[in-house]
């Protein structure tokens, strides 16, 4: 059978629930509903009718928090997330300074803004290839971080790409199935090209003594090297150190036990990221890791990074992996040298799509951003529960509707097909994996944000997703989506 006859690779992924805990009603609203009924009912008896009536301003504020929505949330939803914006705002933490230290500075440590203040690279002592990771003493977490390449996926013929495809499922089913991988993170991004890589291409190698063509070839070298923007992809990998601790142990206890596990997950998932064509090209040193950070706050600093570099490779100290300064806005924040807006892909495509259909997003032309699929395995016991817990909150909720003489919903019959089928892949033995979209987009200006993230939203129509600005969020936003960090917590 020819390739041609072979239909392209396919992906459809289920209904994105929007179910409260009760009758539709999210904590925050079940919350405050309870304590105004309480309320009422308290007025009631201590008053009367007239008490209850006097308070009608207040039950018509509670009603517009639970009824109105912005953004898919209704104003209680928000209510948490703008005070604690406004707290920073009011105790100036919206604005975040590098200050020099007299004080030595524990080695390692990465500096970042925000709750990523204390991640620290570390490197194991026998290393022979100079690769580190990431180490998280609050979330007790070790994160690898491996350089990935790959052949354009659109180019591909239709039966590589459904290999490819099923390749990265097998890859996430193995990892979802040790145990004791935490985060799977594939982030790729586009970064401003100081032309130095390619200068020192041609150097080696050119000849620009030649008759005119030296001349011509030099022209170009120097005028196209700024003008590009060349792809990055990295591979992130965290380990459980908590759930791994038993074979931690065995390996000989400590970071010294639990990098020989690491080495050993990563072995494996390497091998499996070949199976569906990605070549991992090398795992990140300490000062590389730094420079993969500091370039994300500073996108200018890149020139710099590579021309120290005796390999041509970005090289930082991880003491300055962090910015100089950081400034919050509900929409953006401002970094050294760049203005960021972070998005939360909150549908995928719910209809039958091209493998591919990310394309168009990531390869928007005039736009720098940062794409970032994070996956988190989902133990068996723990999913199947989730999946009986989903059914029976649609069968309460499709019940009460029944009582209630109201119409049936074909949302909730979607939905519950959906959860039939997850069911049932999971009693066949499939992994479950949590996946998180989100998308950084980076300008120099504000203005040129504005438009960059004009751009990126029209291409997430025609990729078929739709995103969601994460206001009075930015920062810790920017930090899980712009950083192969294999964090999860906003």
């Amino acid at each position: 059978m020819s390739d041609l006859s072979i239909a392209p690779a396919s992906v459809k992924f289920p209904h994105r629930s929007r179910r409260g805990i009760l009758l539709g009603l999210t904590l925050p609203q079940l919350t405050l509903v309870s304590c105004t009924l309480a309320l009422l009912l308290v007025t009631v008896v201590t008053s009367g009718l007239l008490g209850a009536i006097a308070l009608a301003p207040l039950w018509a504020t509670v009603a517009a928090l639970v009824a109105i929505r912005r953004q898919g949330r209704s104003l209680i939803d928000w209510a948490p997330i703008v005070a604690r914006y406004a707290g920073r705002r009011r105790t100036g933490q919206t604005l975040w300074l590098a200050r020099p230290v007299t004080r030595p500075r524990q080695d390692g440590v990465l500096h970042l803004p925000g709750a990523a203040s204390s991640l620290k690279v570390v490197t194991p002592g026998d290393s022979t290839n100079g690769a580190a990771a990431v180490y998280d003493p609050h979330q007790q977490t070790l994160t690898a971080i491996a350089r990935v390449s790959s052949r354009a996926f659109a180019l591909l013929d239709p039966a590589t790409q459904n290999h490819n495809v099923n390749g990265w499922g097998r890859a996430l089913a193995g990892t979802a199935r040790t145990g004791h991988v935490t985060t799977v993170q594939v982030l790729e991004r586009t970064v401003p090209d100081s032309g130095d890589t390619l200068a020192r291409h041609w150097s080696q190698h050119g000849r620009p003594e030649a008759p005119i063509a030296g001349q011509v070839y030099s022209e170009l070298v120097a005028s196209a090297g700024p003008a590009a923007a060349p792809h990055e992809t990295y591979l992130a990998i965290s380990l459980d150190l908590k759930a791994a601790k038993r074979l931690i142990g065995q390996a000989g206890g400590g970071l010294p036990g639990a990098f020989t596990v690491m080495e050993q997950s990563t072995a494996s998932i390497a091998q499996a990221a070949r199976n569906a064509g990605l070549m991992i090209t090398g795992w990140l040193s300490a000062r590389e890791i730094a420079a993969v950070v500091r370039t994300a706050y500073d996108p200018k600093a890149l020139a710099a990074l590579q021309q120290w570099s005796p390999t041509g490779r970005a090289e930082a100290d991880p003491a300055a992996a962090g910015p100089v300064v950081q400034v919050e806005e509900y929409d953006r924040i401002a970094t050294d040298s760049a203005r960021h807006a972070t998005y939360w892909v909150e549908n995928w495509p719910r209809t039958e799509m091209g493998a591919g259909f990310l394309h168009g997003l990531m390869f928007t032309a005039g736009v720098r951003r940062t794409l970032s699929l994070t996956y988190v395995p989902q133990g068996l016991e723990s999913a199947l529960r989730d999946v009986q817990r989903r059914k029976a909150a649609i069968i309460a909720d499709a019940s009460e509707r029944a009582r209630r003489g109201q119409v049936d919903s074909e949302e909730d019959s979607v939905e519950y097909s959906d959860v039939k089928n997850r069911e049932r892949q999971l009693i066949a033995g499939h992994a479950d994996v949590a996946l998180t979209g989100l998308v950084t987009v980076t300008a120099d200006t504000d203005t040129a944000l504005d438009a960059a993230c004009a751009q990126i939203e029209t291409a997430a129509v025609t990729a078929g997703v739709d995103l969601r600005r994460l206001f009075f969020q930015q920062p810790d936003a920017f930090t899980v989506a712009a950083l192969p960090l294999a964090r999860t917590t906003l």
